[in-house]
């Protein structure tokens, strides 16, 4: 049953194309991260390996609460790698040193670019397709973002 919530189907249907893509890229992310956390290596093994589980839990929370965004809009949500590959703009990454600094650089980039995304797609989201409530989701989501980014930054100053 489609949702009659107010907005244009062909709008809905923008949006959750843009939404699947985010998705993807948080599913990929959140792989990286919990894979830092699995095999990071150093004499800051235990602080680094306890930081990024604090990443993936928060990642893992955002992946549950955009799918489930795609639901709430009537659509199904994609649930698998190969989907997510072919969705995401995010690169899965090959390292020969299972160092906490290359692994914190490397997710941090892709939050600042997950966080380019997210910010380019805010209004068109509540002016082009008025879908306000999307918009506000994808607002604090930004938030997450940077707050995450931040936490990742401080790292490595």
């Amino acid at each position: 049953m489609k949702a009659n919530i107010g907005i244009k189907q062909e709008s809905i249907s923008k949006v959750v194309d843009v939404l699947t893509k985010v998705l993807a890229d948080e599913f990929v992310l959140y792989t990286k991260t919990k894979k830092a956390h699995w095999n990071v290596e150093g004499p800051d093994f235990y602080n680094k390996h306890l930081f990024f589980e604090q990443q993936y839990e928060a990642l893992d929370e955002i992946v549950d609460a955009v799918a489930e965004r795609i639901r709430t809009l009537g659509h199904y949500a994609p649930g698998t790698l190969k989907e997510y590959l072919a969705l995401t703009h995010l690169t899965e990454e090959s390292r020969e040193k299972n160092d906490s600094t290359g692994y914190i650089k490397e997710l941090l980039l892709d939050h600042e670019s997950i966080l380019i995304h997210l910010r380019e797609n805010i209004n068109n989201f509540a002016a082009e397709l008025h879908d306000a409530g999307t918009s506000d989701y994808i607002t604090g989501l930004l938030e997450n973002h940077e707050k995450m980014a931040w936490m990742l930054r401080a790292h490595l100053k």
